[in-house]
């Protein structure tokens, strides 16, 4: 059953064949759902890179935004509350926005309840920037999920859900 598999299915079930093999004393069952995870993962991340590229981002730059946009009018947030929902250190918020800034896609003013701080805010340009990168990846994403159902999405959805809670916050 094995050499069936692998000569009929994906990289994975070669592998898993191949280990079976060489180590017939390992239970390599849960390489079958994790190198596949590990595998879209990286597909997804080429398609978001140049889902973003094609609008003139990184995705730390989508990141930064899409945060902002996320926000609601006027899309705008103090750097505490990037460094939240992005999960970087300060310093690095502080290049980010600074990057963000010369491009004109966000802008700094004061926080007019608190002196010492700032506020971050997207502008126009960077509006429509992360509107139309959130729409290429959108689409990138829904042609990798095209092979799926509506209720199989929504089962591997809650699969997925199940599978990476316990390493959540």
């Amino acid at each position: 059953m094995e050499a069936a598999r692998a000569s009929d299915g994906d990289e994975v079930d070669r592998l898993l064949a191949a280990w079976a093999q060489a180590r017939p004393d390992l239970d390599v069952s849960p390489m079958e759902v994790l190198s596949r995870v590990t595998r879209l993962a990286r597909h997804l991340d080429d398609h978001r890179r140049a889902a973003f590229a094609a609008h003139g981002l990184e995705g730390w730059a989508f990141d930064v935004l899409a945060a902002l946009r996320r926000a609601g009018e006027p899309y705008q947030l103090s750097p505490g509350q990037l460094l939240r929902e992005t999960m970087v250190t300060s310093g690095t918020m502080t290049n980010r926005v600074d990057r963000l800034t010369a491009r004109g896609l966000v802008r700094r003013s004061d926080h007019p309840d608190d002196r010492r701080g700032v506020l971050v805010t997207l502008t126009a340009e960077g509006k429509t920037a992360v509107d139309s990168a959130m729409s290429s990846l959108l689409d990138a994403e829904q042609h990798m999920l095209d092979g799926l159902s509506e209720a199989e999405r929504t089962r591997l959805a809650g699969w997925l859900r199940d599978l990476i809670r316990p390493y959540e916050h």
